[in-house]
């Protein structure tokens, strides 16, 4: 099976069986499996009757009562199986990018004149193929073409805009994928990489004969385009940072040194000589000025001592906090969990530690963070279940009643849909399927990876023990690799500036709910010495129960380290769970507080056919 977007892979195939948790079997071409995932023959002794074929990626089942059949692209569909970002994207629906018609540019004599007038030579416009809007001859055209020479992008300038006028002086097209500006020029041999904020700086620095200058799409502060540009990134071992020089401050600069994976450089202050961009210099000062910039430009400096004279003193009220939604806690916190720092959650198996988790998760979402979930225990879909129910709110959830009678409660699929779009671009979940060995390595590689290519800024991690192979290297004692594996977590938290949750078990036939809690954490001691904070989220004690019936369904979470407040609470803060929307809340919380995830927007209006042509003479 082949098409522009998705080619076949054997391996999609086996990826497919493992995700489904089903054995396999290879027979000729074909893979088959145990059980078919969409009749489950197996259970009534009809096995081995769903079979891929390896050389087409074509399915089929042989039960006659169900002989449904497909490709690799249907499994992806029904079972939200990934066969890559681009085909989930194009396929799945996650994420559907306006299709731009490809066709020959042909540049304008007016783009030519506006850009000679910027310093820009006519060799260089017409190389990355600057054109005007057939409807609007003052409107620039920029088309951004990818690596292949796709034209994935669009973005236009007003060359009459005039400080004060109304308008914007520079829009794009809605609902285009955003990538790089450049990319199809680049040279991949060369591989240092210049970056600017805007289109004519990046034209500015390709005028003056210097390789592989880009630019972003959306300006200093939009980073979508990286998950679509992260392959292309890594083909360049060296970046230099052009972008505007504001306030003292270059843009673009502190983002992309997170999340560039070789070198970083920018250009020297000294070196924009007051000016503001590569634009203005090349204007003002000529092309030996802008080629200086290049050439002196300079590492970021990675300073591993300094003066103590020269640290700033921090001001405790101003560090960032991830409020958790627990009005008492975050209050006892002093605003909450703090960035830069591994949070543990610790309590009994069974005890609600994954679902206070997620409810964390849920708020931070509602704060407009990106997060990421690992969970070792439960499937991907019961992680959105159980999240999308926190989100969504015990108002107007659905009912129904199950085969003993018993009510249960559920979110619509209208609802979850919703809600998916909602948080879609800033929610992730850790898929460890492939991982065939040492998942700890990979598991804090990933994380690093969704830092600095997805911006996450909370990271769940359900459980500690989940995350270790502790079958790996037998050698090494369990206790240091579990160090070993907080140690490098703390490593990225403080590095990243990121909120780290972990949750870890508590030790077994441990009911003293007066003893101290960070001891109590099953697994090394440098676990609870290296966490900003340690939560402790248990069941009262029956003596407690007995005295006070009501307990029975409540919990109770202490605080016994927080690094930051320095504040230590055994007693505990009382909390709540409600059944419907699985929300956990304190006596002083509002169970059904709104989230704001019920809003749509219809910011885009598709054309009949779905492709965009912009070029085309009206």
């Amino acid at each position: 099976m082949r098409s522009s977007i998705y080619e076949f892979k054997k391996d999609d195939a086996i990826r497919f069986a493992n995700q489904m948790g089903t054995k396999i079997k290879p027979r000729g071409s074909e893979l088959q499996l145990l059980d078919c995932p969409y009749c489950h023959g197996a259970v009534k002794g009809d096995k081995y009757t769903f079979s891929i074929n390896l050389e087409t990626g074509m399915f089929k089942c042989l039960r006659a009562s169900c002989g449904i059949k497909g490709n690799m692209i249907t499994l992806a569909k029904d079972f939200d199986f990934s066969l890559g970002t681009e085909v989930d994207e194009y396929f799945r629906g996650l994420k559907q990018f306006k299709r731009i018609a490809q066709v020959k540019i042909e540049t304008k004599d007016g783009a030519v004149e506006y850009l000679k007038g910027r310093g820009i030579p006519e060799e260089i416009t017409r190389k990355y193929e600057i054109t005007l809007r057939p409807d609007n001859q003052n409107v620039l055209i920029f088309p951004f073409k990818d690596e292949k020479g796709i034209i994935r992008f669009i973005k236009y300038r007003n060359m009459t805009f005039k400080k004060g006028d109304n308008g914007s002086k520079e829009w794009c097209e809605s609902d285009c994928k955003p990538i790089l500006f450049g990319m199809a020029q680049c040279n991949l041999e060369n591989k240092t990489l210049i970056m600017t904020e805007g289109q004519i700086d990046s034209l500015s620095v390709a005028a003056v004969g210097i390789e592989n200058a880009v630019s972003v799409p959306t300006g200093k502060n939009g980073f979508t385009w990286v998950p679509y540009c992260w392959d292309f990134l890594g083909q360049f071992n060296e970046l230099i940072v052009f972008g505007d020089h504001e306030r003292d401050e270059i843009t673009l600069l502190d983002e992309m040194t997170k999340r560039f994976r070789g070198t970083v450089k920018h250009v020297r202050p000294e070196d924009y000589k007051d000016c503001k961009d590569a634009n203005e210099i090349l204007q003002k000062y000529g092309k030996d000025q802008v080629k200086a910039c290049i050439n002196n430009a300079v590492p970021v400096p990675l300073n591993t001592i300094t003066e103590i004279a020269d640290v700033e003193e921090i001001d405790m009220s101003k560090i960032e906090k991830l409020p958790t939604g627990i009005r008492e806690l975050d209050r006892q916190l002093k605003g909450g969990l703090s960035f830069g720092n591994v949070h543990i959650i610790g309590g009994k198996r069974g005890d609600g530690k994954s679902t206070f988790a997620s409810q964390i998760i849920a708020h931070a979402l509602k704060s407009n963070y990106s997060c990421l979930i690992y969970s070792g225990e439960l499937l991907q879909s019961h992680v959105r279940s159980w999240l999308d129910s926190q989100i969504h709110g015990p108002k107007n959830v659905c009912e129904n009643t199950d085969l003993f009678g018993d009510k249960y409660y559920f979110v619509s699929n209208t609802k979850r849909k919703i809600i998916g779009e909602w948080y879609r671009g800033r929610a992730f979940i850790y898929n460890g399927d492939c991982i065939e060995t040492d998942e700890r390595e990979d598991l804090l590689k990933t994380v690093e990876n969704a830092i600095k290519q997805n911006g996450c800024r909370v990271i769940l991690l359900d459980n500690l023990m989940t995350a270790l192979d502790l079958t790996l290297d037998q050698e090494s004692d369990k206790y240091e690799k579990q160090s070993h594996f907080v140690k490098q977590l703390a490593r990225l938290a403080k590095s990243y500036k990121v909120c780290i949750l972990l949750v870890a078990h508590r030790r077994k036939n441990n009911d003293k709910y007066e003893s101290d809690a960070n001891d109590e954490i099953s697994g090394s001691g440098d676990i609870t010495n290296l966490a900003g904070t340690v939560l402790s989220y248990d069941r009262y004690s029956k003596k407690e129960i007995e005295a006070a019936p009501e307990k029975e369904k409540s919990r109770r979470l202490i605080i016994s380290k927080d690094r930051i407040s320095g504040n230590i609470n055994n007693k505990g803060i009382n909390l709540n769970y409600c059944e419907k929307s699985k929300r956990i809340y304190g006596d002083i919380d509002d169970v059904e507080e709104d989230y704001g995830w019920d809003i749509t927007k219809d910011d885009f209006i598709d054309d009949s056919d779905g492709n965009l042509n912009p070029f085309l003479e009206g």
